[in-house]
């Protein structure tokens, strides 16, 4: 969550290469505790090859698509649950529940579904300020404006399945 702070208090006071090493160096340290699944292994060798593009050009721009890398990633893996279920809500349903019922099923599935959506256009706008906005400005959407989004589709989603389960009485 600190990491657009960071990039954005950076920017002219430290060379990108700088704040790419620090990006490897944070990296570095996650990796004893980094699941080694397939998508866990590509996620992160787009991060290092961002830095590793950073480093070697000097270049902010490597370090500002990492917001987009990360909405990338979450959308390949929801969307790849839709093709090849349980849908990744499912998932996160079945901890708390088992044993979900058809309809509930359906539900998670939908709700999977709108994450995918809400990746594209959260991803689209991190490019995009990522290219064509200030560093502040790509700052405040990756580092506040995303989250508080974020939190806002899950309170939704929150208030919509206690209707659901009121309605279906799951």
């Amino acid at each position: 969550m600190l990491y657009p702070l960071v990039i954005w208090f950076g920017q002219g006071q430290v060379e990108p290469r700088w704040l790419a090493a620090l990006l490897l160096l944070a990296a570095a340290t996650r990796l004893p505790t980094f699941k080694v699944s397939r998508v866990a292994r590509w996620s992160m060798f787009c991060a290092l090859l961002l830095a590793g593009c950073a480093v070697w050009a000097n270049a902010l721009l490597p370090l500002k698509l990492y917001p987009v890398l990360v909405n990338c990633v979450l959308l390949a893996v929801f969307s790849y649950s839709l093709a090849v279920p349980p849908s990744m809500v499912e998932r996160f349903a079945r901890l708390r529940e088992p044993e979900l019922p058809d309809v509930a099923i359906a539900y998670t599935r939908r709700v999977t579904q709108v994450w995918c959506v809400f990746f594209v256009i959260n991803g689209s706008i991190a490019f995009a300020t990522a290219m064509w906005a200030s560093p502040a400005i790509w700052s405040l959407y990756t580092g506040v404006i995303a989250y508080i989004l974020m939190g806002l589709l899950f309170a939704i989603e929150y208030l919509v399945r206690l209707r659901f389960k009121r309605i279906h009485h799951v």
